[in-house]
């Protein structure tokens, strides 16, 4: 009996190797591998109530010609860095190092339905819908497709689907950014967490930051394009276009630690907004004429104690951990642009926070 079961346990563990070994080797780019499910129900985002309409705010519309030039359209922007080969109807893609966004020419009124509805038809719900801030983002949420479909859950997995899970969850904010020339610029980025034991006897967990993937927020944006009346050979083609390489580095200018970024204030505005999403900051108010974001900061969890399944699935803020207010200050000399860090008061920060907080911008920016 002892062997007999020894056996069936060799068995299965194998079936799982192979199914692990078969999912490792295909991409997200085959569409066939991404499956999200809302892990729970989150709590709502905090949104500060003095927050106002800054969609509409000329603040942050982009400067720029009225209508977009036939320089963009053959795939250049103004500042002559490289895009996407083409625009498909009215939406294109731009691309600067691992960062991707799109450009639509449309208004944010009229794409925030269909993005919504985007989110919705793969699989996720919103914990936060702020049309007026531009912001939309999912809760947590896993990729079915990556558990393995082994011979058990080929079985009994059927009937009790909700037994299977993965140890790792992703979110992803979308942020609409008006255009002065009409346009809509859209931007999708990833977040992601993985349960991690920290205990010998394997009896507590928590739940732990794990490295964005542009790969993944590429193939939203692919999708996306779809929705928005692209067909998928298209998409696909244009959204793999071969991207410019802008190199960023932290550097220190006296005792401040800063971003020195090889693009003008344009491009590195939208590249630090991108950033920030994808770190976990949330964007409270922005000026884009001053070069400002107005940012806080809640660190995630060192550690959670396994209280049960509910307990350790909603990742979280630490709640004795007080949101830390910041200002990302950028400013260009001509086709460089300094990122620096002041603290809620606007005055120079030269903290170890600080220097982590560029040395966390540096990394993406690369």
């Amino acid at each position: 009996m002892q062997i007999q079961t020894s056996l069936r346990l060799s068995l299965t563990a194998l079936s799982a190797a192979l199914c692990l070994v078969l999912t490792a080797c295909s991409t997200i780019e085959d569409g066939g591998k991404i499956d999200y499910r809302s892990a729970t129900k989150a709590p709502n985002l905090e949104v500060p109530p003095d927050l106002t309409q800054l969609a509409r705010d000329s603040r942050y519309a982009l400067p720029g010609a009225a209508s977009v030039s036939a320089n963009e359209q053959r795939g250049r922007s103004p500042d002559g860095t490289t895009t996407a080969p083409a625009a498909v109807g009215d939406v294109r893609v731009e691309r600067s190092g691992n960062q991707r966004w799109l450009v639509v020419a449309r208004q944010p009124e009229q794409l925030w339905a269909p993005v919504k509805d985007f989110w919705r038809e793969n699989g996720f719900v919103l914990s936060m819908d702020q049309q007026n801030l531009g912001i939309m983002e999912t809760e947590w949420a896993e990729n079915r497709a990556k558990i393995p479909n082994d011979i058990i859950r080929s079985t009994i997995g059927k009937v009790f689907d909700g037994l299977y899970s993965t140890s790792e969850r992703d979110r992803f904010r979308t942020r609409l950014e008006r255009r002065a020339d009409g346009v809509t610029e859209v931007y999708i980025s990833h977040r992601g967490l993985e349960e991690v034991y920290t205990s010998a006897n394997k009896d507590r967990t928590t739940w732990q930051p794990r490295a964005s993937d542009p790969e993944l927020e590429a193939e939203f944006l692919r999708r996306l394009m779809v929705k928005l009346g692209v067909s998928a050979e298209q998409a696909k083609a244009v959204a793999s276009a071969p991207p410019a390489r802008p190199s960023a580095r932290a550097a220190q200018v006296g005792e401040i630690p800063v971003v020195e970024i090889d693009e003008s204030f344009d491009r590195a505005w939208r590249r630090v907004g991108l950033s920030l999403d994808r770190s976990g900051f949330t964007v409270e108010d922005r000026d884009r004429a001053q070069g400002i974001y107005f940012v806080r900061y809640v660190p995630p969890v060192a550690e959670r104690k396994s209280e049960g399944f509910l307990a350790r699935l909603l990742p979280g803020s630490d709640k004795g951990t007080a949101p830390v207010k910041y200002r990302i200050v950028l400013r260009s000399e001509g086709q460089v642009t300094f990122v620096s860090v002041l603290n809620a008061e606007g005055r120079p920060d030269a903290s170890a926070a600080a220097k982590r907080i560029v040395q966390l911008l540096a990394n993406d920016l690369k």
